[in-house]
């Protein structure tokens, strides 16, 4: 079996928040993945509630001490919501210091790394998804320019009557199991995932 570590570097959409199976749809790829004879070890580095500057100011220390240089290592970052959040009558994070705590971030991540970005996904909240939307698009641009792929699953959730009705039954924002089933379907299908176990 070829042997891969992943670490998954987020806030609590990466951490599967809401699932009982608690596995999340990071968890759940991997499954998928080992299923296939891949041999994964799989960190889950989500963090609840947390924005894109602290976690640009901790993920390096916490990736490069589960995959030293003698493993194959890979990292998939997703995170973003909580930067859109209102709070004080602004969102947590200015759209632009997102931009830059992605840019950033990748701009030492892809040197050392195989990377992947997914966007965060819609919640139960029309406006804040529109921000979401946004902060996605702006996330793509960058990836493009630093050739990361990435994934916008935005759309895709927000048509998806397992995932919206799974956050609004739970609290809003994470959805139950059935919903992270959905989230993972998106992203293992998707081909930047399937050609890291060509």
């Amino acid at each position: 079996m070829k042997k891969i570590r992943i670490c998954f570097v987020g806030e609590s959409h990466i951490n599967g928040t809401g699932d009982a199976e608690c596995l999340g749809w990071a968890g759940r790829i991997c499954q998928n993945a080992f299923s296939k004879g891949f041999e994964i070890t799989y960190y889950n580095l989500g963090v609840r509630g947390e924005t894109s500057r602290e976690l640009r100011k901790r993920w390096l220390q916490e990736v490069s001490y589960r995959l030293p240089k003698k493993y194959d290592g890979r990292v998939v970052f997703s995170f973003g919501a909580n930067d859109t959040t209102i709070e004080n009558g602004k969102t947590r994070i200015y759209l632009q210091d997102s931009i830059t705590n992605l840019r950033d971030i990748l701009c030492i991540a892809k040197d050392l790394y195989p990377v992947l970005v997914v966007s965060p996904p819609p919640i139960d909240d029309e406006e804040q998804n529109q921000r979401i939307s946004d902060l996605s698009t702006e996330f793509e641009k960058v990836c493009s320019q630093l050739n990361v792929p990435y994934l916008d699953v935005v759309s895709d959730l927000l048509k998806s009557n397992i995932w919206m009705d799974d956050i609004k039954k739970y609290d809003g924002a994470h959805p139950r199991a059935a919903g992270y089933q959905e989230f993972a379907r998106i992203v293992q299908n998707w081909q930047a995932w399937l050609n890291w176990f060509e």
